[in-house]
């Protein structure tokens, strides 16, 4: 079924009559039950106190003076010095990027919203507003080992560029991104700047409604 749409075997589950046909979509983890992720991880990971450190919307890491590939598909460097703590939390493992809820910190003129997390010294970063320049990214790497092609005959050589349609999320809709092949990975500009970028995760890319590829998105 590699080449079909989960729409379209959703369509021949009901033609079929197999009552998993309107199932709904599991987003959980599936080796652990119904448990949703940050309660298995706050049952999982011992909570550790941390600093909640409040980035301005003028940090000079949001001024693109360099504008080459690799600079515009690197991650924002949040430092502790240019921010000012504005709360504690439990521990950094337990929040992602382009969250708002679960920081419980008032007295802002906005909503603080995840835009970073560091945890190795257990720092989240935040800034206020969902328009926060720190929420979004013009580019994103993938590494060539996290590469996975579907199909190898319209993968991209070193050196070529092409325009994909992708998404970096579950269910976003499909977006406008120039991929660049160079010997160490894709290179990922996209049309119009992205909310939450987040590595670990996984961006797909398609030509009109065919999965080419994808990849773990290492910054």
């Amino acid at each position: 079924m590699g080449e079909l749409q989960k729409a379209e075997v959703r369509k021949i589950a009901k033609e079929i009559g197999l009552n998993t046909a309107d199932k709904k979509d599991s987003q959980g983890l599936c080796f652990i039950g119904k448990v949703k992720l940050p309660v298995f991880l706050q049952q999982q990971l011992a909570p550790k106190e941390g600093k909640v450190i409040e980035i301005p919307a003028g940090y000079n890491e949001y001024t693109y003076k360099d504008t080459a590939i690799e600079t515009l598909c690197k991650p924002y460097s949040h430092k502790e010095t240019a921010g000012e703590k504005v709360g504690n939390h439990n521990g950094a493992h337990y929040y992602t990027i382009g969250q708002r809820k679960g920081l419980n910190i008032g007295g802002t003129t906005e909503p603080l919203f995840v835009i970073d997390t560091d945890t190795n010294s257990n720092i989240i970063y935040t800034g206020q507003g969902e328009n926060h320049p720190g929420l979004y990214r013009k580019g994103l790497f993938v590494a060539s080992k996290d590469i996975h092609q579907t199909r190898e005959d319209l993968a991209l050589k070193n050196g070529k560029s092409k325009a994909f349609l992708c998404r970096i999320r579950y269910r976003q809709e499909l977006t406008k991104a120039t991929f660049h092949k160079k010997e160490d990975g894709i290179y990922v500009i996209f049309d119009q700047p992205q909310r939450g970028i987040t590595p670990g995760q996984f961006i797909a890319w398609y030509l009109k409604d065919e999965l080419i590829g994808s990849g773990v998105i290492n910054g």
